[in-house]
């Protein structure tokens, strides 16, 4: 059951307690808030490509296995979003692949960064440090902030 208002949704459980509210755009659970699926898809969706560089860029890797290692983390993912990725990695020449034989059964794309594909990825590290101190700081008071 639900009770809506124009900028909250209430949700309340069986018993008619109060157990998550969504207000103003942020969403709370038993009082704390919390970051919404949405929130969530958009984070992982713009780190995606970057995240299947950095599982390439440890060695050649089979498509399955890029899969297999990213199910283990938040970035877990489908054939129909690891594929089309792979190819405009490709078409941008950040990865290749070779072929290789299997005994399993036909031969696999194996794929692996390019150079232009490793310096890339180091581009992608440094910003990211740069973008997580950028946030450090910001949840810090400054100096001019606490003299006022």
């Amino acid at each position: 059951m639900s009770y809506r208002n124009i900028n909250r949704v209430f949700v309340l459980d069986s018993k008619f307690g109060l157990t998550s509210f969504f207000r103003y755009g942020t969403f709370f659970e038993n009082g704390t808030c919390v970051i919404t699926s949405a929130q969530q898809l958009a984070i992982r969706k713009g780190l995606l490509e970057f995240a299947v560089l950095k599982v390439v860029g440890v060695g050649s890797v089979y498509a399955a296995d890029i899969l297999r290692r990213m199910q283990e983390t938040e970035f877990a993912t489908q054939e129909g979003t690891l594929y089309p990725l792979l190819s405009k990695l490709r078409r941008e020449g950040l990865v290749a692949y070779e072929w290789q034989e299997s005994e399993l059964g036909p031969p696999r794309k194996y794929y692996q960064l390019t150079d232009l594909g490793r310096d890339q990825l180091v581009a992608l590290d440094q910003y990211w440090k740069t973008i997580d101190q950028t946030l450090q700081q910001l949840g810090r008071r400054s100096a001019a902030v606490t003299e006022s």
